[in-house]
């Protein structure tokens, strides 16, 4: 992507979920969608290629799930209805998302219609690839330990076409996506990968656990 210069600020990409060019237009093609349309609550990850997705879910009057940064601060709540009048642009952005919305507990989490994430590569199957660090899928995994979220409920990505790979690596734990949407296209990916029921704990280091407090939470409701 930076070879190609599709990549976009911030650059460089690597190490992140990459910014690219046509992202305002995935994500009106997203947002145009019936799944998006009829969603009440979207989760979505706080990175910039998707703040437009944030935005428009704003301006639509949904209220919009974000995790903090690394999940340091668990989640967010922007709900339209309390924000000022014509803040939805800056609420969308990373900044704007702690200014304007509530972070919120475990058992204040709401029900999600609709999850969005961000992608490294994806690939038509529905495997995805994020930064690495497993933040997406323990994100989804709360939510299912909380069934805020179940099989029925839609995972979607916007992606450059570049990011689709033929294959992508995939583990028990990832959180394949149900439709890849990019500049050029709208790809369901019939996906067979079983979207994960909950926390994979033995794979969680006691180092992340330390870091993430609403882990910690979620471990002690688990042990009640």
């Amino acid at each position: 992507m930076e070879e190609t210069n599709v990549a976009r600020f911030p650059r460089p990409v690597f190490g992140r979920i990459p910014n690219f060019v046509g992202a305002e237009t995935a994500a009106s093609k997203l947002t145009s969608l019936s799944q998006f349309q009829d969603a009440s609550v979207v989760k979505v990850n706080p990175d910039a290629p998707q703040r437009m997705i944030r935005y428009r879910a704003l301006s639509m009057g949904k209220v919009v799930l974000t995790p903090t940064p690394r999940l340091r601060g668990g989640f967010l709540l922007l709900d339209p209805s309390e924000l000022p009048s014509r803040s939805a642009l800056r609420a969308s952005s990373i900044a704007g998302s702690f200014q304007f919305g509530k972070r919120i507990s475990l058992h204040e989490l709401p029900e999600v219609d609709l999850v969005v994430v961000g992608c490294v590569a994806v690939s038509p199957n529905g495997a995805r690839l994020g930064k690495g660090e497993g933040y997406g899928e323990i994100e989804y995994a709360i939510l299912r330990e909380k069934n805020r979220v179940d099989d029925a409920v839609p995972v979607v990505t916007t992606v450059h076409d570049s990011q689709i790979l033929e294959v992508v690596p995939w583990e028990a734990h990832d959180v394949p996506v149900d439709l890849i949407i990019t500049p050029s296209k709208i790809l369901p990916t019939g996906t067979t990968l079983p979207k994960p029921n909950g926390i994979f704990w033995e794979r969680l280091s006691e180092e992340k656990l330390k870091e993430i407090p609403i882990l910690r939470e979620l471990r002690d409701d688990a042990s009640r």
